[in-house]
């Protein structure tokens, strides 16, 4: 009998236990991250009354495995553009969830007399609600159309990536054991400075790798790529100092900004649910019957903390930024869970050993118990909203009207600080990657340089091949927004505007000049002066050549448009509108799509003969058929059934235009019964006698097909025998012919004048 290893035998029993139990909450309509967890303490050693597992080791690795998959799946369905999109109002409600939420979990922990870390992991954890739980609900209870959730899910888009920073936080504290300022400040601007470079670094080369080898990109190799890929990141990122799994989610965001994501995600859905399953179990594994009932106490009082603290602290969040009573409230009362992430979290505490044993079961149990309660708080949202409308105290309601009036005024920017905050952006992002890549060559490749070159020489060169590599950033964040609009607009407005524009601009060729100066000085023990006046002919070299501004262009552009190249491909199908559409609202001009019917009688017709520009005013600016787009058309391309038409017009014209569509998709509908009888195809017989226009005629030229639009399936012969259709055969008297066609013709045909 052949050994069987443990792990193989341990994976068996997960999987078996995994797949009764989704079955089993599958039928019960209940989240299977629940059955997940029950499957683990069913196959756990706490659990005397069925098989447990033999090496709860090899477990924890695939485990581990289950959270890397589970964060990159998350990146790939998050976005950074989404942060700018969920506007101000999740932001405001965002934060002032996870801080608040963070100090209650805290306090609650202090009040067992738990120690300092175990009250900072308990708070992270019940800080973040149930990304997975939460869409849930929505879906069983129908909710996904309506305006609260769109801003619930806003917020557990912010909760996500702020939950990654936590564990990043958490992760640091744990490491030194202490909660220290400054060392907390050096661990968020370490993440920052990463997190921008990994981003600009991997949208600069991964959608440009992706679209080379595209034509070798199946299916497979796209699913391997892109996991090597992940588990490429997840090594980065631990050598850094950051935790796997912020590596997984960082190239899981990359790769969403590229045309590919959405296959991305479809192939790496089936391995996630796979090794997910496995965390989950692994979750459960963890629970320790005996342990839940010794700690119920801090169990009930953390599950009230939760429901309470959400739906408070939600609903404050929400109003704050400015959104309706029942708006917020129906809110806070979806968010009165916690999760995916509270279980990723306290798996950290356990690995980083800085958590007792007792705090992981009481988080899962928590879980538990409000993941069965938050479809009730969902419902229970709308008749509490107004209860409270109707008992508030009148004070209080005028307040909270004023205060929401007020939160929707509109604030114009001033062209000053537009400018101000682009030039801060700019000098920002590419200061860091100028530093990134000063780093870099510092440590790999000036080495190398001055190994293989010793003395003066080697520094000259390593030195020169810095500066030459940043040289372009340099010079982009040094002339950039030197000529835009609001640089010109401010310069002729007010004379008095132009030193703080000068000033702008000598500023960031100090900065530059610094950054040059830091790159000689690690070369050349030179004098202060001589490196200084190197350093004004560089900057100067750098601003006059023509080559540097072609390049750093050239490098933004590809920036950009690896960036947009979803957006691109989105505005390409027709799947969003182009980026110039909301510019021209304010000239009562949009965009509407419009689809051909089917039966129109624009079908086969080319534009210039439809004259459609002519009679309805509007444009057609793109075409879209398949996956073929006709940008622009001209007046020789032809209208096809179920085209899309892109329409540039007013809202006048778009309207009479729309009419005009309508009504071609009502011809086939306002069709008579009598019509459509006469257009049904039916076969006749019609005899050939002395009276018949095709005595003596051949087939070929009767007209039979070319005047009446019948074919002749057959020709009867006096004997009753029936022979094909011969074109060159002549009808004779006594003859029937056997046609086919509409009713109205075959009638038509025989001479039937009644049909």
């Amino acid at each position: 009998m052949s050994h069987l290893p443990t792990l193989i035998s341990d994976l068996a029993l997960i999987m078996i236990c995994a797949g009764v139990m989704t079955l089993l909450f599958k039928k019960l309509k209940q989240p299977l991250v629940l059955g997940y967890i029950v499957a683990g303490f069913l196959a756990s050693p706490h659990m005397p009354y069925t098989p447990s597992v033999f090496d709860t080791t090899n477990i924890k690795t695939w485990a581990d495995i289950g959270v890397i998959f589970l964060l990159f799946a998350l990146g790939l369905e998050f976005s950074f553009k989404k942060i700018v999109k969920v506007g101000g109002s999740a932001i405001i409600a965002t934060l002032t969830i996870i801080i608040c939420m963070i100090i209650l979990g805290i306090g609650v922990g202090m009040s067992f007399g738990w120690s300092q870390m175990d009250c900072l992991f308990l708070g992270g954890m019940i800080a973040m609600s149930s990304t997975t739980i939460i869409y849930k609900a929505f879906d069983d209870l129908k909710l996904r159309e309506k305006q609260f959730t769109g801003l619930v899910l806003s917020i557990l888009i912010l909760e996500d990536i702020l939950a990654i920073a936590l564990m990043v936080i958490l992760s640091t504290v744990a490491a030194s054991n202490t909660f220290e300022g400054i060392e907390l400040l050096e661990s968020v601007t370490k993440l920052a400075f990463f997190l921008i470079v990994w981003f600009v670094v991997g949208i600069f080369l991964i959608p440009a790798f992706l679209r080379r080898y595209r034509r070798l990109m199946n299916d497979e190799t796209l699913l391997i790529v892109s996991v090597g890929l992940c588990f490429g990141m997840v090594v980065i990122a631990a050598q850094v100092g950051f935790s796997p799994a912020f590596g997984a989610f960082v190239i899981g965001s990359i790769l969403a900004e590229t045309v590919d994501a959405e296959t991305i995600d479809k192939l790496i859905k089936p391995v996630k649910d796979l090794f997910g399953a496995i965390f989950f179990v692994s979750v459960g594994m963890m629970v320790d019957p005996l342990m839940i009932i010794e700690y119920a106490v801090p169990i009930i009082v953390i599950t009230l903390a939760v429901i309470l603290g959400q739906a408070f602290f939600g609903t404050l969040g929400v109003t704050l930024s400015g959104k309706p009573i029942k708006t917020a409230l129906q809110c806070g009362f979806s968010l009165t869970q916690i999760g995916e992430f509270a279980f990723i979290i306290a798996s950290l505490g356990v690995s980083l050993n800085v958590t007792s044993d007792f705090l992981y079961p009481i988080v899962v149990a928590v879980s538990v118990i409000t993941t069965f309660i938050t479809p009730y708080m969902i419902r229970l949202a709308e008749p509490t909203a107004n209860y409270v409308d109707k008992h508030m105290p009148r004070g209080l309601k005028r307040f909270t009207q004023h205060y929401l009036n007020g939160s929707q005024t509109v604030n114009h920017e001033s062209l000053w600080k537009k400018l101000i905050q682009q030039l801060v952006r700019i000098t920002l992002l590419y200061s860091i990657i100028s530093i990134f890549t000063i780093l870099v060559l510092f440590e790999y490749v000036a080495p190398h340089i001055q190994q293989n070159i010793p003395g003066t020489w080697g520094a000259i060169i390593s030195s020169s091949f810095v500066i030459l590599f940043v040289s372009p950033f340099l010079r982009a964040f040094m002339i950039k927004k030197n000529h835009s609009i609001e640089f010109k607009t401010l310069w002729d407005e007010r004379t008095a505007n132009r030193v703080p524009l000068v000033a702008t601009i000598v500023l960031r060729v100090l900065w530059a000049g610094g950054i040059i100066i830091f790159i000689l000085s690690h070369f050349f023990t030179a004098s202060i002066a001589l490196i200084s006046g190197i350093t004004g002919l560089v900057i100067a070299a750098i601003i006059a050549s023509r080559r540097l501004k072609r390049q750093s262009i050239r490098i933004e552009r590809q920036f950009l448009q690896n960036l947009r190249s979803r957006e691109i491909r989105d505005e390409f199908l027709g799947k969003k509108e182009p980026a110039y559409a909301g510019h021209l609202l304010s000239k009562d001009m949009h965009l509407a799509d419009f689809i051909i019917p089917e039966d129109s009688s624009w079908a086969s017709k080319s534009l210039s003969e439809l004259k459609l520009g002519q009679v309805f005013g509007i444009h057609i600016v793109a075409i879209l058929r398949g996956r073929k787009r006709i940008n622009i058309p001209g007046g020789s391309v032809r209208l096809f059934p179920l085209d899309k038409i892109q329409v540039l017009g007013s809202d006048a014209e778009l309207k009479a235009f729309g009419k005009q569509i309508e009504k071609e998709k009502s011809l086939q509908e306002n069709l008579q019964t009598n019509d459509l009888t006469q257009r049904e195809v039916i076969l006749k017989q019609i005899p050939v006698d002395e009276q018949s226009e095709f005595l003596g005629k051949r087939l070929r030229e009767s007209g039979i097909r070319e005047k009446y639009h019948c074919l002749v399936a057959g020709v009867e012969l006096k004997d009753a025998s029936l022979i094909a259709a011969d074109g060159n055969r002549t009808f004779t008297l006594g003859d029937v012919i056997w046609v086919v066609g509409e009713r109205n013709n075959v009638y038509k045909m025989a001479g039937i004048s009644e049909y």
